[in-house]
């Protein structure tokens, strides 16, 4: 390989000190965008947890409400076997109370 000219290697250099005195403000531009991003995330991130706190609750009041929908289901049918329970019980005696007789 052979050695490059001294202009050659001169031009390249420049073009490379070029470049590099771009980095600052592409840094800038980079920085201020994560900036952006970082702030934008945040407001997304706080809107989804007043969400799933609404959820939350919107689920609570729901189950709370079929909670006392099938205790109120269950409380009618336990009257309805002790009833049932009682009308057995008075055949029974009524039964028995005929043998006797």
């Amino acid at each position: 390989m052979q050695p490059q000219p001294l202009e050659r290697r001169v031009e390249r250099l420049e073009q490379r000190v070029a470049l590099l005195e771009e980095l600052p403000a592409r840094m800038d531009r980079l920085e201020s965008q994560f900036l952006q991003l970082r702030e934008e995330m945040r407001g997304e991130f706080s809107a989804m947890q007043v969400e799933l706190r609404a959820g939350d609750e919107e689920t609570r009041r729901v189950l709370h409400e079929e909670i006392q929908s099938v205790m109120t289901h269950a409380r009618v049918l336990h009257e309805d076997i002790k009833a049932t329970i009682r009308v057995m019980n008075e055949g029974r005696s009524t039964d028995a109370k005929r043998r006797t007789e």
